[in-house]
């Protein structure tokens, strides 16, 4: 289950998951704004994935989707459009139980719809250091993994649509058990734990590959049952 060979892009990933963890127990960083730097990142993950979705469609113009019914030929802007309002569905709520459980929405009357204004408040300049370092890594990884690899070219977008799935399942479990942990003020051993269940899911164990491979079945049986209900019709 774990992944036999890590790439240069794994490696980046660990040690920014890691970098935040020294920074609590070493460096007097509030546990809170690490957190929330971790919330963002999936944000973060999701526009990497529009940006991957919007390359795929320049190139290929449309690919096939998949509605359980049957399968149709679609533009790519239907794939983008759909996992922009899917996606941001879950991580809407998943910032909600954050703010509200931690009491950071409560504490600077922060909202749905102002969130990303007064985000700045929120955080510090070590905030703003490690989410950059989030950023250069899935730009690093998206540019060697995804663009120079070539895999833009041959990935279908329903796989490449539910990519980002594995970690909002993952994160929405864990952001209600962290936020519970930072309101007893119990922010590093959290932070500890989180991120070391971060590097097993997300880079260790290889999340991805199960998705890729379950919506490969998909494909796959969609496409047979496609051909012998085109057989029968004839």
């Amino acid at each position: 289950m774990l992944r036999h060979k890590l790439t240069q892009t794994d490696y980046f990933l660990i040690a920014a998951n890691l970098l935040p963890v020294a920074g609590v127990w070493e460096w007097g960083w509030s546990p809170k704004e690490v957190f929330l730097v971790y919330c963002l990142e999936t944000i973060l993950i999701g526009i990497f994935n529009l940006f991957k979705l919007g390359l795929v469609t320049a190139i290929r113009k449309e690919d096939t989707w998949y509605n359980g019914g049957g399968s149709s030929q679609q533009s790519g802007f239907l794939f983008i459009f759909f996992f922009l309002f899917h996606y941001g569905f879950f991580v809407a709520i998943q910032m909600g139980i954050f703010f509200s459980v931690s009491g950071i929405g409560a504490g600077h009357d922060i909202g749905f719809f102002n969130f990303f204004f007064r985000l700045p408040e929120l955080m510090s300049r070590n905030s703003w250091y490690l989410l950059g370092t989030f950023i250069f890594c899935y730009l690093y990884k998206t540019i060697i993994d995804f663009v120079v690899s070539g895999e833009y070219k041959t990935i279908s977008m329903s796989r490449l649509m539910f990519q980002p799935y594995g970690r909002i399942f993952i994160q929405q479990f864990t952001v209600i058990l962290g936020s519970a942990f930072l309101s007893f003020g119990a922010g590093k051993i959290f932070i500890l734990v989180f991120a070391l269940i971060k590097i097993y899911f997300e880079i260790l164990l290889d999340l991805n590959r199960y998705i890729n491979r379950a919506t490969k079945i998909i494909e796959e049986r969609q496409k047979l049952k496609d051909q012998r209900s085109g057989g029968s019709v004839q």
